[in-house]
C-alpha cells in the first residue's frame, strides 16, 4: 500500500509544486470515484494521507479506506434508500464537531460530492459555520459505469447530449419533468432509481418514448462483481426483478445501450 508521504511527493511531482495541505481545523470533502480504488484521484490520495477523521460513506470501498494513517479515525455516515442511514444533519453536526475540536478531517463520498453526493448541502453548512473547506472532484459512477460496461456516455452520430438524473425525483411533489426527458431523444443515466425504476419506465413510456428503447442496469460498476442487465424500457424492470439486481446501480436509457455489444470488455 502507498504510504502518506508517498502519495504527497508523487502528487508534487506531478503538479511541479507543493501538494495543498489540510490544515487543522479544515474540512475536504472528497470524492472517491466509483468504488475501484484505480479510480481515485491524486488529490483524493493526498487528502486521505492528511487526514485525521474521516466520516465516510457506506459505498467506499475498505481498500480506499486503508489508504489513511492507521491513526486516522474512521466515522461510518452511509446514507442508503430502503435501509437505516445516518440523518444528514447529524452528518453535517458531525463534520463541525470534528473541525472545531481541531481536527483535519476528510468527508468522503462515493463518486463526486457535487453530483448527487449531497457535497452542495455539506459546503453550505460548513460555510456557514465558518468551517474552511474544500471540495476535491471525484470520478461520478454515472459515467465510470458506463464505461466499464462498454457503454459510451456519447458517441458522435447517436448522442449530442447525455442526462444525469437523479431516480428520487420520481414521486416528489414538484419532481423531475419524465415527459420533457422524453421528448429530448437523448440518453438518460439514472443514480439511486432501481426502487422507483417501474414507475420512472411507465413515466417515460406514457410520455411517448418506445418501449424497445435500449436499456441496461449496470450494478457494482467498476467493482469486481460488476452485473449488467441489459434490455429495453418495456422489458428492464421485470428483467431486473428475474436477475436480483441490487444497489449500487446505475440505470441507463438510450441508443448508446447497444454498443455494449461490441464494446463491452
Amino acid at each position: 500500500m502507498t504510504t502518506a508521504t508517498d502519495s504527497l511527493r508523487l502528487l508534487e511531482q506531478l503538479t511541479g509544486s507543493p501538494a495543498p495541505r489540510l490544515e487543522p481545523g479544515h474540512v475536504w470533502l472528497v470524492g472517491a470515484g466509483p468504488g475501484h480504488p484505480g479510480q481515485l484521484t491524486l488529490d483524493a490520495l493526498a487528502a486521505l494521507a492528511q487526514a485525521e477523521a474521516i466520516v465516510h460513506d457506506d459505498l467506499v470501498d475498505a481498500r480506499i479506506l486503508a489508504a489513511a494513517p492507521a491513526s486516522a479515525e474512521r466515522i461510518f455516515a452511509g446514507k442508503r434508500g430502503g435501509r437505516p442511514s445516518s440523518a444528514q444533519a447529524d452528518i453535517t453536526a458531525t463534520l463541525i464537531t470534528l473541525a472545531r475540536q481541531g481536527r483535519r478531517v476528510v468527508r468522503l463520498k462515493g463518486g463526486d460530492p457535487y453530483v448527487f453526493g449531497r457535497g452542495g448541502e455539506e459546503a453550505l453548512a460548513l460555510a456557514e459555520a465558518g468551517i474552511p473547506f474544500r471540495v476535491i472532484s471525484g470520478v461520478t459512477a454515472g459515467l465510470a459505469g458506463l464505461s466499464a460496461a462498454g457503454i459510451p456516455a456519447t458517441m458522435r452520430g447517436i448522442n449530442h447530449a447525455v442526462i444525469l438524473a437523479t431516480g428520487h425525483a420520481a414521486t416528489e411533489e414538484g419532481g423531475l419533468d419524465w415527459a420533457a426527458l422524453a421528448r429530448l431523444g437523448q440518453p438518460i443515466v439514472l443514480y439511486m432509481a432501481l426502487r422507483r425504476l417501474g414507475s420512472i419506465l411507465a413515466s417515460l413510456q406514457d410520455a411517448g418514448m418506445d418501449p424497445a428503447t435500449p436499456a441496461a442496469i449496470v450494478e457494482s460498476g467498476t467493482l469486481p462483481g460488476q452485473r449488467v442487465v441489459s434490455g429495453t424500457v418495456g422489458t428492464l424492470e421485470q428483467q431486473a426483478l428475474a436477475e436480483g439486481t441490487a444497489s449500487p446501480c446505475i440505470v441507463v436509457i438510450g441508443d448508446i445501450v447497444p454498443l455494449r455489444e461490441r464494446l463491452a470488455p
